[in-house]
């Protein structure tokens, strides 16, 4: 059996890609979003109630689907992102990463002996096809998608050397995180802020990665998909259940 292509990762050198944050932790809702004409997902792993198994439910529902799943993690810690990949992940995102050296450290996480230290699995995980794949521990790194994210004033000021890390393939902007960090709490359209996301951006696309972002403001969106962005979220699950839900109340209720 061949290394399963990543298709979030050939997207990346083409036309803008839009996708939305999968935040209900279950394969049932994951699967009716990838049905719907997102080219990608966020499993979000770090806010949302998501553990290991409830991750590989979902990526087990899209995985018939056009719809590339992105996983993100909670923390850097080497042990879950080794699960994470055991499962079969092939785009990873790591939030608030701030220097190089997290980044590289990220890096040797997701690659095997002698490039990283990712611990081996073989026929029991779910990424080798239970032992199909061929050659899997010396290809494996040529289909994985490593996203970090960048939400902080250090993030941002080192924004061109974490872009350029060997084996990082895109930078994610966190602009709720990153206004928090600056002071400008609850406020990412400051100008400061997005200042500090247009630099990101162009160090990123310097270091000839990919740039990504979450904008489920539609007029957020459309100026950063003006600026180049190559990936943004355009939408939340729960927030489009929560707003649908409103507006039907809304309709037979009204002011009552």
């Amino acid at each position: 059996m061949q290394l399963p292509r990543n298709p979030f990762k050939a997207s990346l050198t083409g036309d803008i890609r839009y996708g939305c944050w999968a935040g209900f932790a279950t394969g049932y809702a994951t699967e009716i979003l990838a049905t719907t004409g997102f080219d990608w997902l966020l499993i979000d792993g770090e806010h949302a109630p998501n553990t290991v198994p409830t991750i590989l439910a979902q990526l087990q529902a899209v995985a018939g689907y056009p719809c590339a799943p992105v996983v993100r993690t909670v923390n850097h810690d080497p042990a879950l992102i080794k699960q994470l990949l055991d499962i079969g992940t092939q785009t990873l995102m790591i939030p608030m990463v701030e220097t190089a050296e997290q980044a590289a450290q990220l890096v040797a996480a997701t690659r095997y002996p002698p490039q990283g230290f990712r611990g081996v699995g073989g026929g029991l995980t779910r990424a080798t096809r239970w032992g199909e794949v061929e050659d899997y521990m010396t290809t494996a790194h040529e289909e994985l998608c490593l996203i970090v994210q960048v939400e902080s004033r250090s993030g941002v000021d080192n924004a061109d050397a974490i872009a350029s890390t060997p084996g990082v393939d895109a930078v994610f902007v966190g602009p709720f995180d990153l206004s928090t960090d600056i002071g400008h709490i609850g406020s990412p359209n400051h100008p400061e802020v997005q200042e500090m996301i247009r630099h990101t951006l162009d160090a990123t696309h310097a270091a000839g990665k990919a740039a990504g972002i979450l904008a489920p403001v539609e007029a957020d969106a459309r100026r950063y998909a003006d600026w180049g962005f190559d990936f943004i979220a355009v939408g939340i699950d729960i927030s489009l259940l929560r707003q649908a839900a409103k507006e039907t109340v809304s309709r037979y209720k009204g002011d009552q």
